[in-house]
């Protein structure tokens, strides 16, 4: 019972800081409460996330808001053709130590933070885009000899242009698959829009306040993983990845004839992982097979990779996924 009761107060703690949260957020940001229930659930997942959406639509703002309300370290990068490796991991000095001695000296990059704000990555070259790779899936960082480690929650948020294709380089598969989530951000309603402007053509201020610290995040994320799983649940996990494949024989038809390579295992982790968060999310502590289902096309439309019949016939990956969710039984005898 006293286990019971534990668990219904950590949860209970849990929805209070997710909501505060959300509060501060919509101080700034109007609307957009999937993508913002999105981003937090990569912080939570202590993952990544790809925001992808025109410009104007308040991409940098949330990512912005988002680290100002947890009062973590915030470092935004504009990628560029021209930025260069050591202009965000850092590079080694010549500097003058103590009795007039030369020494080498390592001087951190913007890499160096909690947040980051990868912006429009897809315009730099593919040597600087690898850069990120050790920081996202190893938070930590080799220069030379010497690694440093990054001081968790480590949390990195690209954006990117889906218009404007010219100069840019689009990310390798393997980036891609760091990314926890891939969230298209929607253009607002007419309401909302109404409201975007009111708030930024007159005198209105919105200030944000530090709801969150660095120990409740690392908190929350431990709490994330405690959370129960059933077999038959992580067995539709399993199996909805398994049919993303083309050469297996569960696959759609879709997936047959338009889908190159199906998701990898990060796929189902990240489903199972998100499923549980949108589970604390719901003020439950187990997840279901509904909360999977949920959070699948965030979690697998950027790790399944069309062939070249898909491409140009302007299928889209959530095409695919939609026709798994509606053709894959819940259940296999």
């Amino acid at each position: 019972m006293s286990t019971v009761r534990s668990e219904e107060k950590s949860v209970e703690e849990f929805l209070s800081r997710v909501g505060t949260l959300r509060e501060q957020i919509a101080r700034v940001i109007v609307g957009n409460r999937d993508v913002v229930d999105g981003v937090l659930t990569c912080m939570l997942a202590g993952s990544h996330a790809l925001l992808e959406g025109v410009p104007g639509l308040g991409k940098t703002m949330l990512v912005r808001t988002l680290a100002q309300a947890v009062g973590l370290a915030f470092s935004r990068i504009q990628f560029t053709p021209d930025l260069m490796p050591a202009d965000i991991i850092g590079t080694t000095v010549l500097d003058e130590g103590a009795g007039g001695r030369q020494v080498f000296e390592f001087r951190k990059g913007p890499l160096f933070a909690n947040v980051i704000l990868a912006d429009e990555v897809n315009r730099a070259t593919p040597k600087t885009q690898s850069a990120l790779l050790e920081a996202m899936q190893e938070q930590r960082v080799t220069v030379g000899r010497t690694t440093y480690e990054l001081d968790p929650p480590y949390f990195v948020l690209a954006t990117q242009n889906p218009l404007e294709m010219e100069g840019t380089y689009p990310l390798p598969e393997a980036q891609l698959d760091r990314f926890f989530f891939k969230l298209h951000v929607p253009f607002p309603s007419r309401e909302e829009l109404h409201e975007i402007i009111e708030r930024t053509t007159t005198e209105h201020e919105a200030a944000v306040d530090v709801v969150l610290t660095r120990e409740e995040i690392l908190a929350m994320q431990r709490l994330v993983r405690t959370v129960p799983v059933a077999r038959h649940v992580q067995d539709y996990a399993v199996r909805l990845l398994q049919a993303t494949h083309p050469e297996l024989n569960c696959a759609t038809t879709k997936v047959r004839r338009f889908v190159r390579t199906g998701a990898s295992p990060r796929g189902a982790q990240a489903m199972l992982l998100a499923a549980k968060i949108r589970t604390l999310f719901a003020n439950r502590f187990a997840a279901a097979i509904d909360d999977v289902r949920a959070v699948a096309p965030a979690a697998l439309r950027h790790r399944i990779l069309l062939n070249f019949e898909g491409e140009a016939e302007g299928v889209k990956t959530d095409d695919v996924i939609t026709e798994l969710l509606e053709e894959l039984p819940e259940t296999v005898r």
